[in-house]
């Protein structure tokens, strides 16, 4: 793992930091520190980005480099954030909005072992554990809340995980989003059966959910097809899109078992019959409308992100009815993972600096917005959000390799 987390370095931080606002990425400035930044980043990344940067002091350049490269003692580290803090200062134009309001939250946070593996997709097992991804350290972790213990588990060669999730029965899996296939984990063993995608059309397993049956179901975004796997039989069915470009992300179930997709490169949503596979679409009003993700309301009704256009919105699916809101800080905001928690609709703004965690009441239409922390600073994204049996959140800031538990009133 030393090497994915050297390589996975300061210009991944540097990347998920970016203002939605700032200028074109310029050259960077001399200095001693740039030698040093290029060294440990130029294998990965384009290092123009700190131009772009929404910016700290030095201690927050040192606690934001510690969470994605190794430089242990080294001079370099201190070199590094000195540069870093001179040239690129905390900045205010980050463009988000804090919405004040009565509702009091808080978070809890783990920082995950492994440095640069960009821990993302948090999901809490029927046994009260909470698992997350490794994306970038090719391996699955798990938390044990009451404790604060953290084991990590290996993955094979080339998988990347995109997400994780587990069954009614305690099974844990997960999309090898870079081998193409499905894994399924021994938490007792560690031991891994993979199951490769059937169709080598179909390259890169997503976002993926159980149903009451241990059925999963699953998103393929740049192969544009979806899929589920019987874990009984160990069959793989697929299935393309009907609009190429749709770009299928998201994936979530109604109360009756029914999988429907977010269409991450169109204005659509997807509802998938789950006998047939046949595939309904449902258009947006909006041509430049895509979808991130999408939840369910207690009443069977949509709530989704409008990423591409900074909004919010709600879909009846037996109706056709769609209505949008604008997110509080802006067309540009793009609104990325999304979860409702007692019809509460909770949602994250991406393309604003800090990270903002929203809350929108569908009852009174009223927001409230809380930026999300990294320790002391905030550099993050949050890319997927689920509930908690207790009716809490798990969310994530893949950045600074941070699992976070929202505790809703």
């Amino acid at each position: 793992m030393a090497s994915i987390a050297r390589v996975s370095c300061l210009s991944i931080a540097i990347s998920l930091v970016v203002s939605a606002a700032s200028a074109q990425p310029s050259a960077l400035p001399d200095g001693a520190g740039r030698a040093v930044l290029e060294r440990h980043c130029v294998a990965c990344h384009d290092l123009r980005r700190p131009a772009q940067a929404l910016g700290f002091d030095a201690a927050g350049w040192r606690e934001l480099v510690d969470t994605m490269v190794d430089l242990g003692g080294s001079p370099d580290l201190e070199v590094l954030t000195e540069y870093l803090a001179e040239h690129f200062p905390p900045r205010a134009d980050g463009g988000a909005r804090v919405v004040d309001g009565p509702v009091r939250i808080r978070f809890r946070e783990w920082r995950v072992p492994t440095r640069g593996q960009r821990a993302r997709d948090p999901v809490e097992a029927p046994d009260g554990g909470i698992w997350w991804a490794g994306q970038w350290g090719n391996l699955l972790g798990r938390i044990d809340p009451a404790t604060d213990s953290m084991r990590e588990y290996p993955l094979p060669t080339g998988a990347r995980p995109h997400t994780v999730t587990t069954d009614a029965a305690g099974n844990v899996w997960y999309t090898g989003n870079g081998n193409g296939t499905i894994g399924r984990l021994d938490p007792a063993t560690g031991a891994v059966t993979e199951y490769p995608m059937p169709d080598p059309a179909l390259r890169d397993p997503h976002s993926m959910i159980a149903d009451a049956r241990g059925v999963l179901w699953f998103t393929a975004q740049n192969s544009n097809m979806v899929g589920r796997l019987d874990p009984v039989s160990g069959e793989i069915r697929v299935r393309e899109v009907p609009t190429p470009g749709s770009r299928p992300y998201g994936i979530k179930l109604d109360s009756r078992g029914t999988p429907f997709v977010a269409c991450n490169g169109g204005n659509c949503l997807l509802r998938i019959d789950p006998a047939t596979m046949e595939i309904r679409e449902y258009r947006l009003p909006d041509a430049g409308s895509t979808v991130r993700r999408l939840a369910f309301a207690s009443d069977d009704t949509i709530w989704y992100v409008n990423s591409r256009l900074g909004r919010i919105g709600h879909l009846d699916p037996r109706t056709g009815e769609v209505r949008e809101w604008p997110s509080p800080s802006g067309p540009r905001s793009h609104p990325y993972a999304i979860a409702v928690v007692d019809d509460i609709v909770w949602y994250n703004e991406s393309g604003v600096r800090p990270d903002m965690l929203v809350r929108f009441d569908p009852a009174t239409e009223v927001f409230q917005s809380w930026p999300i922390p990294s320790g002391s600073i905030h550099a993050g994204i949050v890319r997927h959000m689920r509930p908690t049996r207790a009716g809490d959140l798990l969310v994530h800031q893949s950045a600074t390799n941070r699992v976070l538990l929202v505790d809703l009133p």
